[in-house]
C-alpha cells in the first residue's frame, strides 16, 4: 500500500482526504501542522507527501525546504494543496506539482498515483544555467537552514507553553487546595465568635465585647480573601456556574451599597448615591453580578482617605447597563490603569504598603463581567464628567449587556 503524509490543518479537509485515499488503497498519516508534519516524514518514511501551504506556524514553502534537506537522497514527491499558492514559489522550494483546493475527491486518487509514478521532478529539460543553478542550489540551502531554526525556534516555544499551562494548572490546585484548608477551620471560629458576641456562652463586659469586635473585623477579612480566592479559582477552571433569570440592575446597585455601607461610615466617607428609582432590567446572574459591584465599592473604600468623597451612579445605555464609582482618591498612574485588574496585582507591592488586600477583587470583579459579555474600566481623571464630580480622581466602571446570552453564560 503506497503511504501518503498529509500535511492540513483543517480537521475537515484531513478527514476528507483520508476516507478518499484510504477507500482507493492508500495508507493515510494525518499531520495537524508543519513542525508536526516534519517528525512524521522523518518517522514513517512516506511515499508521497501533500502538503497544505497555509499552515498555522510554519508556512508549506518552509516545510518543504525543510523536508528536502531532511529527505535528500529519497525519491519522495511533495506535491503542495493549495487554492492560492504561488506557482513559481511552489516549485522554487521543491516541490514536484499542486493540487487545486478544493480538492475534486474524483480525481484525487488518480493524480497522488500519477505523481507517485512520475517521482521527484529533478529535471526539467531545458538546458540548465551553471551561474543560475549553483545560485539557486545556494539559496535553497540557505532556505533550509533557515526552516531548520524556524522549526527549533516554535518546538521551543511549544515546550514553554506547555510548562506554562502544566504550571497554571499546578496554581489553580494549589489555590483551590489552600482556599479549602483555611476556609474549614474558619468556619467553627465565626461560629464560637458570633456565640461569644451574642452573649449565648455567657455575658461580656464591654472591654471584652471591643476586643471581639475586634477579631471579628479580622476574620471577615480574611473570609472576604478566601471566599474571593475560592471564587477565582472556580472562574479560571471554568467549574463557576452563573444561573441567568431577570433581574433590576439598579436594586442589585442598592443592594451592594448597603452591604458596603458600614464600611464607608467606618472609614468617614461622604457617600452620594444617584441612583434612580426606576428599574434597569437585565437577564444573568445577579448575585454574581453583585459581587463584582460589591469590588469596585470595596475599591474605592479602599483607597478614600478619612475625609474622601465617593459616588455611586448607574446609567442605562444602547442595550447595556453600567455602575460607575467614583471616588476622591489619589488616583493611578496612566499607565497601571489597566493592570489594576491582574489578579494579585497591587500598585504598590511593598510589604508596608499602605493598602491592604490580595490583590484580587477587582480581577475577580473583571472575570465576572466579561463572563456576562461586559467590560470593566478604569479612568483617571474621569473624563467628561460635571463640575460638581470635579473633585474626583478616580472612576472605576463596568457594564454589561441587558441581556446575557446563552452561549456567554456557558462559557469557560
Amino acid at each position: 500500500m503506497p503511504k501518503v503524509l498529509h500535511i492540513e490543518d483543517d480537521p475537515n479537509n484531513r478527514q476528507l482526504v483520508k476516507k478518499v485515499l484510504s477507500a482507493d488503497g492508500f495508507t493515510v498519516v494525518n499531520a495537524i501542522d508543519g513542525v508536526t508534519g516534519i517528525k512524521a516524514a522523518l518517522a514513517v518514511q512516506p511515499d508521497i507527501i501533500l502538503m497544505d501551504i497555509e499552515l498555522p506556524d510554519m508556512d508549506g514553502y518552509e516545510v518543504t525546504l525543510k523536508l528536502r534537506g531532511e529527505l535528500e537522497g529519497h525519491d519522495v514527491p511533495i506535491v503542495a494543496v493549495t487554492g492560492m499558492g504561488d506557482k513559481d514559489m511552489i516549485e522554487a522550494v521543491g516541490c514536484d506539482g499542486h493540487i487545486f483546493k478544493p480538492i475534486d475527491v474524483t480525481k484525487l486518487p488518480g493524480q497522488v498515483r500519477s505523481f507517485l509514478r512520475a517521482g521527484r521532478k529533478v529535471d526539467s529539460g531545458k538546458t540548465p544555467d551553471t551561474k543560475a543553478t549553483s545560485r539557486d542550489d545556494l539559496l535553497r540551502v540557505q532556505g533550509q537552514k533557515i526552516a531548520g531554526r524556524l522549526q527549533a525556534k516554535i518546538e521551543e516555544l511549544e515546550k514553554a507553553n506547555r510548562l506554562l499551562l502544566e504550571s497554571e494548572k499546578v496554581r489553580s490546585e494549589f489555590y483551590r487546595n489552600l482556599s479549602h484548608e483555611l476556609s474549614t477551620p474558619l468556619t467553627p471560629v465565626v461560629g464560637y465568635l458570633n456565640m461569644l458576641r451574642g452573649g449565648e456562652l455567657g455575658p461580656l463586659d464591654p472591654l471584652q465585647l471591643r476586643s471581639l469586635e475586634s477579631v471579628n473585623r479580622g476574620i471577615t477579612r480574611v473570609r472576604a480573601v478566601v471566599e474571593n480566592l475560592l471564587d477565582m479559582t472556580a472562574l479560571t477552571t471554568g467549574k463557576m456556574t452563573f444561573f441567568s433569570r431577570f433581574y433590576d440592575f439598579n436594586r442589585l446597585a442598592r443592594e451592594s451599597i448597603n452591604l458596603c455601607e458600614d464600611s464607608f461610615t467606618q472609614r468617614g466617607i461622604d457617600l452620594e448615591i444617584a441612583i434612580p428609582e426606576k428599574t434597569y432590567k437585565g437577564f444573568g446572574d445577579p448575585d454574581k453580578l453583585k459581587r463584582a459591584m460589591v469590588q469596585l465599592l470595596e475599591n474605592a473604600v479602599k483607597f478614600c482617605r478619612g475625609d474622601g468623597k465617593v459616588h455611586v451612579c448607574t446609567r442605562l445605555g444602547a442595550e447595556r447597563l453600567s455602575f460607575l464609582v467614583y471616588d476622591s482618591g489619589k488616583g493611578i498612574p496612566k499607565d497601571e490603569l489597566q493592570s489594576i485588574f491582574k489578579t494579585f496585582y497591587q500598585i504598590d507591592g511593598s510589604p508596608t504598603r499602605e493598602h491592604g488586600g490580595a490583590g484580587l477583587g477587582l480581577a475577580l470583579a473583571r472575570k465576572i463581567v466579561e463572563r456576562f459579555g461586559g467590560e470593566i474600566w478604569a479612568e483617571s481623571p474621569p473624563r467628561g464628567e460635571a463640575s460638581r464630580l470635579q473633585w474626583a480622581n478616580t472612576m472605576v466602571g463596568l457594564w454589561v449587556p441587558e441581556r446575557m446570552t446563552d452561549d456567554e453564560n456557558l462559557a469557560p
